[in-house]
């Protein structure tokens, strides 16, 4: 089962503004996320993030959701490490 990804506006806004090089890994990243929302080094998130995921990517943190009903994960937010838990 192949799930459908959708990118949240302010999450497309950042993924802009990253290097090209890690850019490129966090979009074959995110394109994975469709064959399996729940890779090995995924981690469900903690606290008032209840229901959210999240994958590493070097210094980079994909924060996204999983509707398994829908077959959907969208992708919350895109941040380096030290900004991607603030709310």
């Amino acid at each position: 089962m192949t799930y459908a990804i959708e990118i949240s506006a302010p999450a497309a806004k950042a993924l802009e503004k990253i290097p090209k090089s890690t850019r490129l890994r966090i979009v074959g990243a995110i394109e994975l996320l469709s064959v399996d929302p729940r890779p090995p080094g995924a981690k469900m998130l903690r606290g008032g993030e209840h229901g959210r995921w999240r994958v590493r990517i070097g210094d980079y943190r994909i924060v996204y959701a999983i509707e398994d009903g829908r077959l959907l994960v969208l992708v919350l937010r895109i941040a380096h490490r030290r900004e991607a838990y603030d709310r």
